[in-house]
């Protein structure tokens, strides 16, 4: 413990001379560091689906040197500081937690997201779905909403259920494309996808990681296929749909072996 609190310190230390010292660090402000921090994140996600433990390392410095700058700028106009952010998070923790700090009794994890919940609202939150950023990516947000009314019992109870939701859905869009609806088109897609992001949780898949790889192996395969077509003189514009077939199969053989 010791040694953690003399890094965390040094962090700080560092933090504070750079603030006075460095021009750049000394021009930032909340705004100038956030789509900085967003990056971040999604560096940091890259490196988990990964599995890099040596990159989410880093990326977890990274993170956490955004974290301590937000507070070390907060404190310069006297709103908060680093201490206020530990201190803060700690009472969060050890409220929503009387399972654990409390006599409250649960049985499951299920029970916990649930008190949770509840707890949240205790807590001056007029919507179970009020803590849902509003600038998340679409299917992120699609499946933290349908977390969050799970929380509260608002949720299905089993998975064929949301499968035959799902099917329901495309049979709506199907009918919507045949009639040429753009508006209900878009909407019915927007339905599939909720849908399917739903039956993926019942499945314990997360649907944001899932496309993330499937995005991963696209792009693998695609720039195989590419190395292949410049080996052999060939242009992929030129050729016709038999022709990119054949290469796009060697390559995802070519990727499942490699």
């Amino acid at each position: 413990m010791e040694n953690k609190t003399a890094a965390f310190a040094r962090l700080l230390k560092i933090m504070d001379e750079l603030r006075v010292q460095c021009p750049w660090d000394k021009k930032q402000t909340m705004n100038s560091l956030r789509y900085l921090t967003i990056e971040e994140l999604y560096e940091l996600s890259d490196a988990i689906l990964d599995k890099d433990m040596p990159e989410i390392k880093k990326e977890l410095g990274d993170l956490l040197l955004h974290i301590v700058f937000y507070a070390r700028i907060a404190s310069e106009t006297n709103d908060f500081d680093m201490e206020d952010v530990i201190n803060g998070v700690c009472e969060k923790l050890i409220f929503r937690h009387p399972h654990i700090y409390g006599d409250v009794k649960v049985k499951d994890e299920k029970e916990v997201k649930k008190n949770w919940e509840k707890l949240k609202l205790k807590e001056g939150k007029k919507s179970v779905l009020e803590g849902v950023p509003k600038s998340l990516p679409a299917m992120v947000k699609a499946f933290r909403i349908q977390e969050k009314v799970r929380g509260v019992g608002f949720d299905w109870d089993n998975k064929s259920q949301i499968w035959e939701k799902v099917l329901e859905e495309i049979q709506e869009l199907k009918v919507e494309v045949e009639n040429k609806d753009l508006g209900k088109i878009e909407s019915e897609f927007g339905d599939v996808l909720f849908a399917l992001i739903n039956y993926a949780r019942f499945i314990e898949v997360n649907p944001i990681d899932a496309l993330e790889r499937t995005n991963k192996r696209f792009i693998k395969r695609f720039q195989i296929m590419e190395s292949k077509l410049k080996e052999e003189g060939k242009n992929l514009s030129d050729m016709n749909l038999e022709e990119m077939e054949k290469y796009w199969q060697w390559a995802k053989n070519e990727y499942l072996n490699s």
